[in-house]
């Protein structure tokens, strides 16, 4: 059981030390660490956590971690794996507030700044590509991600009410379906 807590924390500190954006940024190297180097978790899993995570109050990523973490090793699991994804933002914003009065407005910061917030676009993008490749399975998908992008871009929707309204199209759609009996009838 040791072993597991300390891989749940040593894997989620590398990843939340390593990684600048945010959850969504954070879906490749995710599926990487916890998918396909690990096997912790399949795609499809590592999905729903983060549509979970999404819509639950907190950070994404910290969501994740406590699913994952949860997952592996039960409560305890979930706060090790916790406190492993926000353990290395504590220690940095820490030591800058320490030792650094006007970060910010240091030069070079500046410019480091610029180029991550490039980067972090980048990778953002590749995100959300790679996001959307693996959830939209169907016609129906893709009909909604239409929707809810002019939604939330043209008319400036609140994005709570998209995925609450989402939410609730793809159960009415699974009820057509009559996918729930079939669940019941497994």
């Amino acid at each position: 059981m040791i072993r597991t807590l300390w891989e749940l924390f040593s894997v989620f500190f590398k990843v939340g030390l390593c990684t600048f954006g945010g959850g969504i940024a954070m879906l490749p190297i995710l599926e990487r660490e916890l998918g396909e180097k690990r096997g912790w978790v399949t795609g499809d899993e590592l999905l729903d956590y983060f549509a979970i995570g999404q819509s639950t109050p907190g950070i994404i990523a910290v969501n994740v971690a406590t699913f994952v973490g949860y997952k592996r090793a039960g409560f305890i699991g979930g706060c090790i794996a916790t406190f492993g994804m926000v353990a290395p933002s504590i220690i940095i914003i820490t030591l800058i507030a320490k030792f650094i009065s006007n970060f910010s407005e240091i030069a070079w910061v500046k410019k480091a700044l610029t180029g991550i917030n490039v980067a972090v676009a980048a990778i953002l993008t590749n995100a959300v590509y790679t996001f959307s490749k693996k959830s939209v399975k169907n016609l129906f998908g893709f009909i909604l991600l239409v929707i809810s992008f002019v939604l939330i871009f043209i008319f400036k929707v609140g994005t709570v009410y998209v995925i609450f309204g989402s939410a609730i199209l793809g159960v009415i759609l699974a009820a057509c379906r009559g996918e729930f009996k079939k669940e019941v009838e497994k």
